[in-house]
C-alpha cells in the first residue's frame, strides 16, 4: 500500500505559486506570512482585511488539476493508495478525481468559512462576494469573525486528520512525499514515521529536504513529469 503526502509544489504546475521556493510567496514578501498568524488575525482588523483580499486574489479559484493530481487520482482508483495527505488548501486533488474518503488535508481548505463565535459554516466564495461591502466580514447569525477553514499558525491541526495520517505512514510500504521540503511539522514527521515502520521513503521535489538522507529515492524531477511516471510504474 502506498501513503502519498503532498505539498504545494504538486500545486505550482496548476498555476498556484508556492510559499518557499525559490520564487515563492514568502520568499519574495516575508511579511505577507503574518497574515496567517491567528493572534494577528483576531486582534488586527486591518490584517483581516488584508487577509481577505489575498485570499479573494489566491490562486486556487482559478487553477485546475495538473497531471500530477490526475494521476494521484488514478492511483487511488486503482486501490493502491488508501490515504492521499495534503497540505494544501486549494482542493485541486479532488477536482482531479480522488474521492473526498481518501484526501486527508492536513493544513484545512480554503472551500469553507467559519464564525471563531458561533461555529456557523458557509462556502467562503459567499464570503468573498460581499468583500467590497464587508471588507472585514462578520457572521450573519451573532457578528462574529469569520476566517477561512484554513489552519493557521498557531491554530492545532486536526486530531482526527493527524491520527488517520499517523496510521497511514506507520502502516504503508511506500510512503511518498511530493512538493514538500518536510519542513512544516507536525506533518513532516510523518515521512520519518513511515521510515521507523519499515517502509520505503520516495521524495519528489525540486529542492532538497529534512528526510533527503532518510529517503530510499529521490526525484528531482519536474513533478508534473515524475509523479505520472511514478504512477505507471507503480501501477504496471
Amino acid at each position: 500500500m502506498i501513503t502519498v503526502l503532498t505539498g504545494a509544489g504538486i500545486s505550482t504546475a496548476a498555476g498556484i505559486p508556492d510559499f518557499r521556493g525559490p520564487d515563492g510567496l514568502w520568499t519574495r514578501r516575508p511579511e505577507r506570512a503574518r497574515l496567517l498568524d491567528i493572534d494577528v488575525f483576531v486582534g488586527d482588523r486591518e490584517a483581516r482585511i488584508e487577509g481577505w483580499r489575498d485570499w479573494r486574489a489566491h490562486g486556487a479559484w482559478s487553477a485546475r488539476p495538473s497531471p500530477a493530481h490526475r494521476s494521484l487520482a488514478r492511483l487511488v482508483a486503482a486501490g493502491a493508495c488508501r490515504d492521499l495527505l495534503t497540505q494544501n488548501i486549494d482542493g485541486l486533488h479532488r477536482e482531479a478525481g480522488t474521492p473526498d474518503d481518501a484526501v486527508v488535508e492536513m493544513h484545512g481548505t480554503l472551500a469553507t468559512t467559519s464564525c471563531l463565535g458561533c461555529g456557523a459554516s458557509m462556502p467562503t466564495v459567499d464570503v468573498l462576494a460581499r468583500l467590497d461591502a464587508s471588507p472585514d466580514p462578520v457572521c450573519a447569525v451573532c457578528g462574529g469573525i469569520l476566517k477561512p477553514d484554513v489552519v493557521y499558525f498557531g491554530e492545532a491541526l486536526s486530531e482526527a486528520s493527524l491520527d488517520r495520517a499517523g496510521r497511514a505512514a506507520r502502516t504503508c510500504d511506500v510512503f511518498v512525499a511530493i512538493g514538500t521540503t518536510l519542513q512544516v511539522y507536525p506533518v513532516a514527521a510523518l515521512a520519518g514515521a513511515a521510515v521507523r515502520a519499515g517502509a520505503e521513503l520516495v521524495i519528489v521535489n525540486a529542492s532538497p529536504t529534512a528526510y533527503d538522507a532518510e529517503a530510499h529515492r529521490v526525484i528531482r524531477e519536474p513533478i508534473e513529469d515524475a509523479v505520472p511516471a511514478l504512477v505507471e510504474e507503480w501501477l504496471g
